[in-house]
């Protein structure tokens, strides 16, 4: 294996991703870069970033927030345009170039699309990677959404389960039912004492058949 570790985790928005990444951090001696979907959501100009835009407007080609059906009433999702999409490719390759450089790296993104995690693996071949599934029951994750400022309502529960399709992790953590510390804990160990094959290995030996 080339360079440094990655560690990728995946889960619905409000599930807890940051605040495991920063504990998976403060737990590792050494360097560990956060890469997250909100920093490079947030460098897109901002006409890119649409609310409920409508064809042949800007914020349809970037990352557009769309009303959605849900049970529970009123829910929004989040809709990727030509330029949204180029902008996470070049996300999951700075993703390589990070670990390239012999820099660990922990990923929080949201894998809402089959092609997302078909990139990843192309992306990542002979990189070291832990992919790592973070869950959260829905009623937590709505109230931590509702607590958020910039969040919108029902965004989390649109994606809640979708963002799992097709995944097998090497680890899932439960930020609802664990601290911080004690997902970070499980994430570390799971890296330093990886499984084989590891889910990876599995995802590209399913997709290969």
């Amino acid at each position: 294996m080339a360079g440094g570790r990655i560690i990728l985790l995946n889960g619905t928005s409000s599930a807890g991703k940051t605040t495991l990444a920063h504990a998976i951090q403060r737990l590792c001696p050494q360097p560990v870069h956060h890469i997250a979907l909100d920093q490079f959501r947030d460098g897109m100009s901002g006409r890119f970033r649409g609310m409920n835009s409508k064809p042949g407007e800007p914020g349809v080609r970037g990352l557009n927030v769309v009303p959605a059906p849900c049970s529970g009433g009123s829910a929004t999702t989040l809709r990727f345009g030509d330029v949204g999409h180029l902008t996470l490719k070049g996300m999951r390759r700075a993703v390589a170039a990070f670990a390239a450089t012999g820099i660990d790296a922990v990923v929080d993104d949201l894998l809402q699309e089959p092609a997302f995690l078909r990139d990843y693996l192309a992306v990542l071949a002979g990189f070291e990677v832990t992919f790592v599934g973070v869950r959260c029951d829905l009623d937590t994750v709505n109230a931590r959404e509702a607590a958020r400022p910039g969040r919108f309502p029902g965004t989390a529960e649109a994606h809640f389960e979708r963002v799992h399709e097709g995944c097998l992790y090497d680890v899932e953590v439960d930020t609802a039912q664990s601290t911080p510390r004690q997902c970070a804990e499980q994430v570390v160990a799971a890296v330093r004492h990886p499984r084989r094959p590891t889910a990876f290995e599995r995802l590209r030996r399913e997709a290969a058949k």
